[in-house]
């Protein structure tokens, strides 16, 4: 019996868990996708290297999702028993809240477990393979981190503007680039047309500039000097710190495992905000996970108050609550970044507060009260009045005493009129009727 319950449980749980699942990460991947495609279509890449760059990206998304999905797919599974009163004849059955919990807790068990595994797992490695590809992806194809009408300073010592780039993306229109490699001698470089051409063997990208000038001032701007060309070559140098990275084997903090982050973090010799960012991150991989049994905790209590609309409500509530969740852990970050509070305390509060949150609301579920009745019982006058003894009518306790002879009852005293009465008490010397009440045709 308590099997097939745990399994009906599951699998209110489950098949909300996985369309939310997937609603919530198509959303998140719209952005992305968008500007996927417009590197396939505008740029030439290959729908493979797109598929494969979203499925890299895929982690970092469902990070945040499953455990949203867990929270909210509790509200609606439990609300939705509990809107159909199925709770209720659980409990008369003498099924507890406690027993109701175990498949929550299972559900909720599952889901950090693939939380864990792809936070600190497949996100560091999707992340430094995205990475690698994207490298691969500029080798083949310079032009993808130019965009006309913004000034890039991806380059080493310049600044690139573009004023138009034709759909195709072969070539630039209306270049302007400030040239700043020389120090005493900074130029900027306008040109009306220009080519990307990438070297694959020498990890160089060079810009081959056609009809424009340079324009050169010394640095106490005293002369000033203009070149004309037919055709420039400028060599950029996006892949030198993208090369270097790749050769060196170094890794950001999103890159890193947990292995790696804390390694790091124990070496010397590394600055204050490099070391908090190092910090939130290693917390960050540990409290994600840990978020499934706090919004399991406080998800429980909430689904089983029985509400019409049942799936607008678990949206609502969930919804609410992650955004406070959040909003929390972003305030926690910044406050951690800034360096006014240590990364434990910025990173863990939000998980605290919410589990003591649900474990006071799944308390007062279990002995089935309700919060706000408990803290109106300690406001000030809200507590039962005493009644004034000078208030309470008075009673009055009468009782007669008349013989009673055979049929004859006589010496009977009338109740009176006044509307109050009492149940008499009634004593002869042989023959006593005790507690009857007599009428008046009597």
């Amino acid at each position: 019996m308590r099997r097939l319950i745990n399994r009906y449980i599951l699998k209110e749980i489950a098949v909300p868990f996985c369309m939310i699942l997937l609603v919530l990460t198509f959303v998140l991947l719209m952005g992305k996708i968008l500007q996927l495609m417009d590197l396939m279509i505008n740029k030439g890449i290959r729908f493979r290297d797109i598929a494969q760059l979203m499925l890299f990206l895929m982690p970092s998304f469902l990070m945040f999702t499953i455990p949203i999905s867990l929270l909210i797919a509790i509200l609606i599974g439990i609300g939705r028993l509990s809107g159909d009163n199925e709770i209720t004849v659980l409990k008369m059955s003498g099924v507890s809240l406690y027993q109701l919990a175990f498949p929550v807790a299972l559900a909720a068990l599952a889901a950090l477990i693939m939380t864990a595994a792809t936070t600190l797992v497949l996100v560091p490695y999707g992340n430094w393979a995205a990475k690698n590809l994207l490298y691969d992806m500029a080798k083949q194809k310079a032009s993808i981190g130019i965009r006309e009408k913004v000034f890039i300073d991806d380059f080493r010592g310049l600044l690139l503007y573009a004023e138009k780039i034709p759909v195709q993306g072969d070539f630039l229109e209306g270049v302007l680039i400030s040239d700043n490699r020389i120090i005493r001698e900074p130029s900027t470089i306008i040109a009306r047309k220009a080519y990307l051409v990438s070297d694959p063997d020498t990890l160089a990208i060079t810009l081959r500039l056609e009809d424009g000038s340079i324009h050169t001032a010394d640095a106490g701007l005293k002369n000033y000097r203009k070149m004309d060309f037919r055709f420039y070559d400028v060599r950029l140098d996006l892949p030198s710190s993208l090369s270097e990275e790749k050769q060196a084997g170094t890794k950001s903090s999103t890159e890193m495992t947990v292995t790696e982050l804390s390694a790091k973090l124990r070496s010397r010799g590394i600055e204050q905000a490099a070391l908090r960012e190092l910090a939130i991150e290693f917390n960050k991989k540990l409290t994600i996970p840990l978020s499934c049994l706090v919004f399991a905790l406080i998800a429980l209590p909430l689904g089983i108050r029985a509400h019409r609309s049942v799936r607008a409500r678990g949206f609502t509530i969930g919804l609410t609550i992650v955004l406070i969740f959040y909003l929390m852990r972003l305030v926690g970050e910044a406050l951690v970044e800034t360096g006014r509070v240590s990364p434990v305390i910025g990173m863990w509060t939000p998980n605290a507060v919410f589990a003591i949150a649900g474990i006071v609301l799944f308390m007062f579920s279990a002995r089935e009260q309700h919060p706000g009745a408990f803290l109106r019982s300690f406001a000030p006058g809200k507590g039962p009045r005493p009644v004034s003894p000078a208030k309470v009518p008075p009673t009055t306790n009468t009782t007669t005493t008349f013989p009673v002879s055979g049929d004859n009852h006589s010496g009977v005293e009338r109740v009176p009129d006044d509307g109050v009465s009492s149940c008499p008490s009634v004593t002869a010397p042989n023959d006593t009727v005790t507690g009857k009440r007599m009428d008046r045709s009597s």
